[in-house]
């Protein structure tokens, strides 16, 4: 621990929060929307707030605030793949959420997923491929085995990109190629998984506040969330943000079995990958089966009156400005 961190994290009172939101990415519009939403709470708490659209002269409006620590509200590229938690680690600014090699864990659903394979955490079959090796390297001539290794339907995601963003489904042998080049659109690399027809179940994890003696817990899993989408074939951008496209159910209508199950694979799955702070791990509940399946992890959940990390909360008890306090706080317990 730096001892910037330790006198701030002694001090535990109002702080400096430079709240990082925006950017780049095609979340922009997103990370806005959760950026201003948690600097009204931390402003509310008492907190000092400088609020940062991340762009070229992020680094200068850092150093010009010299914050107590920063709240990572960026969604998509730069703020979910280690590239600003670098960053701040080399400032010397203490931040929220997870640290770089957790965040390209996460960011990277191949790389995530053949980390889960191998822990024997349940995944959905999949294969991953780059652009340059579809195009250079004759993988194009494998994709019609994908039939008989994995199965029709399947769902073709880009590898780094969130928000359900540049997902496509194939049917047919006929339907792939044109999927694969879709998802390609938004990321160099795609992965291409079994669908899995059922219901879309969220859970986040959250650190427990630490001890008096500022000593990390053991992290919480909150309630599981449901996503039903009215209209969408899945959930996608639009059933995620827009108001009245999805109806949320939390808790989720579970037995007590499979709820626990679904909150034991994410904290699992939260170790796993090594996050800290908060992130929510996404699943399915295969209809057919009965199964779950880990889809994929979001380092830096939404933060919006749709998103699923305050519904859970809230369902915990835990309410917004408690929530956005207590994701502050494990800045300080990395």
């Amino acid at each position: 621990m730096t001892a910037r961190l330790q006198v701030v994290s002694a001090r535990r009172g109002p702080s400096k929060v430079a709240v990082l939101k925006g950017g780049s990415s095609l979340e922009r519009s997103v990370s806005l929307r959760s950026g201003a939403r948690t600097q009204h709470s931390l402003r509310g708490l008492g907190h000092e707030v400088c609020a940062i659209d991340a762009g070229p002269q992020l680094v200068e409006q850092l150093t010009e605030a010299a914050p107590d620590a920063a709240f990572v509200a960026l969604h998509g590229s730069d703020g979910e793949d280690g590239t600003v938690q670098g960053l701040l680690e080399t400032l010397d600014i203490p931040y929220t959420g997870s640290g770089p090699a957790a965040c390209m864990r996460c960011t990277d659903k191949s790389l995530a997923k053949y980390i889960m394979r191998d822990a024997g955490v349940p995944t959905p079959e999949f294969a991953a491929f780059k652009e340059s090796a579809i195009k250079d390297l004759g993988v194009a001539n494998v994709l019609p085995r994908l039939k008989d290794a994995i199965g029709f339907p399947l769902v073709v995601k880009p590898a780094r990109q969130g928000s359900a963003l540049g997902v496509k489904f194939a049917r047919s042998d006929e339907e792939l190629p044109g999927a694969i080049f879709g998802a390609l659109s938004y990321d160099s690399k795609v992965v291409i998984e079994r669908y899995i027809g059922g219901r879309d179940l969220a859970v986040s994890v959250l650190d427990a506040p630490p001890s008096p003696g500022e000593q990390a817990q053991a992290p919480v899993a909150l309630p599981v969330v449901e996503a039903i989408p009215r209209e969408e074939e899945f959930y996608n951008y639009e059933s995620r943000y827009e108001i009245g496209m999805t109806t949320f159910v939390c808790p989720a209508a579970l037995d007590a079995q499979t709820t626990q199950r679904a909150q034991e694979l994410a904290l699992e799955v939260y170790q796993l990958l090594g996050c800290h702070g908060v992130a929510r791990v996404d699943l399915m509940l295969e209809e057919a089966t009965g199964e779950l399946a880990v889809l994929e992890t979001n380092v830096v959940p939404g933060m919006t009156e749709t998103s699923l990390l305050p519904q859970a909360a809230d369902a915990a008890g835990i309410g917004f400005d408690q929530l956005v306090e207590r994701i502050l706080a494990s800045a300080f317990t990395r």
